[in-house]
C-alpha cells in the first residue's frame, strides 16, 4: 500500500475549499487503487488544521512550516515537494489548478521528471495510472488523459469538481519535512506582499455563483448593477477582458483565456458576446 499526496492550498491558515475537494478526489482514487491519503501542507499553521484535514480523509499529514515558503519565489514549495516524495515513496500528488500551483508543478516536474496534467474536472484509477478527465478548446471537447509508464503524475484539479466529503476519519499522523534548500531556491527573494483591497464577496474561483459583465454593460455603472445582483445572490463578480481594458472592472477580475478559471454551479453573463477565449475561462 503507497501514499497518494496532495497539495493543501491555504489562505490565512485555513484550507481552501478546492482543498477538501482534492482530499475528496483523493479518497476515490486511493479506494481504486488501495493507496493511503496523505496531506502536505507549506508553510505555517498546519498544527490548527490537522483534525479538520483528518476529517476529510487524510491519514498522514506532511509539513513544513518554515518562513522561506512564503520568503523566495516559487522553487522552495518545489524542492520541499520534491522532498515529500522522496519521503513518502507517493507516485501522484494532486494540487490545485491555480496559476501560482501550476507554476509549482510546472517547476517539479521538471526536476522529478513526472508528468503533469491540470484543469482535471474527473479522475479515475485505471492500469496503475490516473486517468484524467478536461476540457480543452473553451469546453468544446472533453478529453482523457493519462501518464507514460514509470513517472510521477501531477493531476491539478479544477475548483468544484468534486465535492467535499467528511469520512470520518481521525487526526492524521503529523511528519516534519527536513528541507535543506539549494543555493537556487534562495536566488529571487520576496521583498513585499500588499493584500489587495477585495469586497465582501465569494472569491469568483471557488464561488459556486458567478455574475459577470463586458463590454455591453456600457460603463462603469453598468457594473454597479452587477453587484448589486451579486450581493442579492451571494455571488463572485467577474468580467470580460474588453470590460476589464476599458478600465470598467479590476483586471484580476478578468475571466478568460488569460485571466482566471471559474467552475460555478450558475454563471449569469451579461453583455458579454461569448467568444470562445472568455469561454474557455468559464465552461468547466
Amino acid at each position: 500500500m503507497g501514499e497518494l499526496l496532495v497539495l493543501i492550498d491555504h489562505s490565512d491558515s485555513q484550507p481552501k475549499k478546492i482543498s477538501l475537494q482534492m482530499l475528496a478526489a483523493a479518497n476515490q482514487l486511493a479506494s481504486a487503487s488501495g493507496d493511503t491519503v496523505s496531506a502536505v501542507w507549506l508553510g505555517e499553521g498546519a498544527s490548527a488544521v490537522a483534525d479538520t484535514l483528518g476529517r476529510h480523509g487524510a491519514t498522514k499529514l506532511y509539513t513544513w512550516e518554515s518562513a522561506d515558503v512564503t520568503g523566495y519565489v516559487t522553487l522552495p514549495q518545489v524542492e520541499a515537494l520534491e522532498k515529500a516524495f522522496e519521503v513518502s515513496g507517493a507516485q501522484v500528488l494532486l494540487f490545485a489548478s491555480s496559476n501560482h500551483v501550476k507554476d509549482v508543478a510546472a517547476r517539479l516536474a521538471v526536476r522529478t521528471g513526472a508528468g503533469v496534467i491540470t484543469d482535471a474536472t474527473g479522475a479515475e484509477f485505471a492500469d496503475g495510472k490516473v486517468v484524467a478527465t478536461k476540457e480543452v478548446f473553451g469546453g468544446e471537447l472533453i478529453t482523457k488523459c493519462t501518464f507514460a509508464d514509470g513517472v510521477k503524475q501531477l493531476v491539478g484539479i479544477s475548483n468544484n469538481a468534486f465535492v467535499a466529503e467528511e469520512t470520518g476519519g481521525g487526526a492524521p499522523e503529523v511528519v516534519a519535512l527536513d528541507v535543506s534548500l539549494s543555493e537556487s531556491a534562495t536566488a529571487a527573494k520576496v521583498t513585499s506582499v500588499e493584500k489587495q483591497v477585495t469586497a465582501d464577496r465569494p472569491d469568483i474561483a471557488e464561488a459556486a455563483i458567478v455574475v459577470a459583465g463586458g463590454r455591453g454593460l456600457g460603463d462603469e455603472k453598468g457594473f454597479a448593477l452587477m453587484e448589486e445582483l451579486a450581493d442579492l445572490l451571494g455571488a463572485g463578480v467577474g468580467a470580460s477582458r474588453a470590460a476589464t481594458d476599458a478600465g470598467w472592472y479590476p483586471h484580476r477580475y478578468q475571466i478568460g483565456q488569460t485571466g482566471r478559471t471559474v467552475s460555478p454551479t450558475l454563471y449569469i453573463g451579461s453583455g458579454i458576446s461569448g467568444a470562445i477565449q472568455h469561454r474557455a475561462g468559464m465552461q468547466t
